[in-house]
């Protein structure tokens, strides 16, 4: 299994020219997998794990043997590959990885990954499979898909510009690739105008969710509950910006797969539980991790903090190419102290004297050797207090296991 991650990983993500003819040629040497079954297609800055999970998971609940991909990982590389919310084993991941492997086409991470992922559905037989681009959209791997019913484009941000585009305008462009002639698109509702304008230019056939048919019940740290159209829905995600990721995928199913009763739909929608995405660790005292990297992710973040009545204790690891300044801006003055950390096994972090330098402005920060000196320390700061953990998803992937295990010892283990 190692062996083959790092063959993966070994392949680079940026170490060939962006396109689509490499994914192309070794789809149909491995005689075009994608054509066996038909596919909901999501792309965004923001809010396309969360609306691609949740699809999922109703198509699941609803009879339909589905596949699932979804980037980065959070806990297991094999999480990116997913039939009926079960991973891939690691049997069947080295197995689809040779035989894409022994086709001869060179390609990068992603394109790889993609290609077992479509080749895996077909040997499971699936008969939809809910595809979360990686990056962008036109050029993306997953947009060599063939029997695409729906294009789905979630809450569009700056990110990544460096490759997509300096401008919100040129960013929606490329995410908006995925949208092809005669097929349905779905766009997340509060989305900036100049966003709005290049998916509605994009996408003839246009859903957004009505905002006048929803109203909210709740929205805090519990959970989420809302009607829309008068019909009420619930999660255990928590965060208003989830409540606009189940109106998304809400639409989609409207557009797509009507015939999926409202009762599965509002039960699978309540059950969906996704690592790092404003993920409960515990309540008692409260822990939060999240991946929050880009401004729109702290801002979504922010909206959960503001409502926390005591004072937060933060960890926080950033990638220093993001725009971490905007991220601290938005949710460290919610905080009362913060730790920071260089996140590990990552040449792109920031290191924790930096990040403590940048963050001293919002709030008091130390800095911290490694994770598990981190939720020493912020777990002491806190005193009994909220902990929050967020900065990048990076962080979240590998401080999660030990964050669950330090919170277990020492809240809910017997004295």
């Amino acid at each position: 299994m190692q062996e083959t991650l790092g063959y993966i990983h070994s392949l680079g993500k940026f170490s060939k020219p962006a396109g689509l003819s490499r994914i192309k040629e070794v789809l149909s040497r491995l005689g075009e997998p994608q054509n066996a079954w038909e596919a909901v297609h999501v792309a965004g800055t923001n809010g396309k794990g969360s609306v691609s999970v949740m699809l999922a998971a109703v198509l699941q609940a609803a009879g339909y043997r589905t596949g699932l991909t979804v980037s980065p990982f959070i806990t297991d590389f094999r999480e990116r590959i997913q039939v009926n919310g079960t991973m891939i084993s690691e049997e069947e991941l080295i197995c689809c990885a040779q035989r894409v492997r022994q086709t001869g086409v060179e390609l990068t991470e992603f394109e790889l990954i993609t290609a077992m992922a479509f080749l895996f559905f077909r040997e499971q037989g699936c008969r939809v499979v809910v595809a979360e681009t990686g990056l962008g959209g036109r050029l993306d791997a997953t947009n060599a898909l063939t029997k695409v019913r729906a294009a789905v484009i979630t809450k569009i941000g700056m990110d990544h510009a460096a490759i997509l585009g300096d401008t919100v305008e040129k960013i929606a462009a490329e995410k908006c690739g995925i949208i092809l002639p005669g097929i349905p698109a779905i766009a997340s509702c509060r989305q900036k105008p100049e966003a709005l304008a290049v998916i509605r230019r994009s996408a003839p056939d246009l859903t957004v969710p009505d905002l006048k048919k929803l109203r909210v019940l709740q929205c805090d740290s519990s959970g989420n509950a809302f009607l829309y159209h008068n019909k009420e829905y619930r999660l255990s995600l928590c965060g208003e910006y989830q409540i606009e990721n189940a109106l998304t995928v809400i639409e989609t199913l409207r557009r797509v797969y009507p015939q999926i009763p409202y009762e599965t739909v509002r039960d699978a929608l309540a059950a969906v539980r996704f690592p790092a995405r404003a993920e409960i660790i515990g309540r008692q005292p409260l822990c939060v991790l999240d991946g929050a990297h880009n401004p729109d992710g702290a801002a979504a973040l922010a909206q959960i903090m503001r409502k926390v009545k005591e004072p937060i204790t933060a960890i926080i690891g950033v990638m220093r190419d993001k725009e971490y300044h905007t991220v601290l801006n938005d949710t460290l003055p919610f905080c009362k102290a913060a730790v920071a950390v260089t996140v590990e096994g990552m040449p792109r972090s920031l290191n924790a004297a930096d990040l403590r330098d940048a963050a001293a402005e919002f709030c008091p920060c130390r800095v911290a050797a490694d994770y598990q000196e981190a939720l020493a320390l912020a777990f002491d700061l806190a005193a009994g207090g909220p902990v929050f953990v967020f900065g990048s998803l990076y962080l979240a992937s590998g401080i999660r296991e030990q964050l669950i295990g330090f919170y277990k010892k020492k809240f809910l283990s017997p004295p």
